[in-house]
């Protein structure tokens, strides 16, 4: 009862204690391992939730244009063969190692990459995703964030992602192999990280830390019913939030830090129509620990 209280009386001090926030953009690329950049932005109350948009099934046409064959297939059940499977994929975007980012006015039409896979243990990708910011503002706007993706994965799971063009890349006799490289602007370029290692990998525990929360609050994994549990027990959440405050020390430059990742990956899951229902409670999870963590940062500087 008394946990319970707490996260009550926290969620009622929420409209006074964001106003104190300055939300940080990080301009660094996102890794497994969170990196805390303080950025003095102007101001700003953060929502009380993380609104998703209305569902939008992805492009019938888009998907016949990467798999003919899969016409006749329903969406929901491409994604499912995707997750059940993911291996020879994941092998296929770690195959070859890329640059993290190029410089802007360098971008090629087609990328050559050299494989270190042999090609009967891999899917190799189909093109390589140049991804610079929405905002021309940002600091990084003069590169581009670099990424080997499947096709049919983005047609599969993302909405408004343009139809990407054909390919159909096979490696040379010396090892080579030649993507098309596909210019693509998001609000947040660095938060495809997070993006792209779900789609590949679905790990829920993964999402979380890449975001910088502590790898120790979801051991061994987080499955989607662990997270729907954990949404369903304001005590549960109350604890992680704990959590989360004595992993940063109740630092609010690190607190806002790590809720720069969140939000700038849900700007990313919405401008590219991503629906994951798996994904989009995480993303929930990850806020309301968030919230947590920083109104008990601020009681406890009071």
């Amino acid at each position: 009862m008394l946990l319970t209280y707490k996260l009550r009386r926290h969620r009622q001090l929420l409209l006074f204690s964001f106003k104190m926030f300055q939300v940080a953009t990080p301009h660094s690329q996102y890794t497994g391992h969170h990196q805390h950049l303080p950025v003095s932005l102007p101001t700003v109350q953060l929502p009380r939730n993380l609104s998703r948009p209305k569902f939008t099934d992805v492009s019938r046409d888009a998907l016949i244009a990467v798999s003919p064959d899969l016409a006749d297939v329903p969406s929901e059940y491409i994604r499912r063969g995707l997750c059940q499977d993911p291996g020879p994929l994941s092998r296929g975007i770690n195959a070859f190692a890329l640059p993290p980012t190029l410089p802007r006015s360098q971008i090629p039409s087609v990328l050559k990459v050299s494989l270190t896979i042999p090609s009967d243990e891999v899917q190799y990708p189909s093109h390589i995703l140049a991804i610079s910011s929405a905002k021309s503002s940002r600091s990084d706007s003069d590169h581009v964030y670099v990424f080997a993706v499947h096709a049919l994965v983005l047609a599969a799971n993302c909405a408004r992602l343009p139809a990407l063009p054909p390919s159909n890349p096979s490696p040379s006799a010396n090892g080579h192999l030649a993507l098309p490289v596909l210019p693509v602007t998001l609000p947040s370029p660095a938060a495809f990280h997070v993006i792209h290692r779900y789609l590949y990998t679905h790990r829920l525990d993964g999402v979380m830390t890449a975001l910088g929360f502590p790898a120790s609050s979801f051991q061994p994994s987080l499955t989607h019913q662990n997270v729907l549990a954990i949404l369903q027990s304001p005590d549960t959440v109350h604890s992680l939030a704990v959590l989360l405050c004595r992993h940063t020390s109740g630092n609010l430059v690190q607190l806002t830090a790590l809720t720069a990742h969140v939000r700038d990956l849900w700007q990313d899951m919405v401008s590219l129509g991503l629906f994951d229902n798996e994904l989009w409670d995480t993303l929930d999870l990850a806020w309301e620990v968030l919230l947590g963590a920083l109104n008990l940062a601020v009681l406890n500087q009071h």
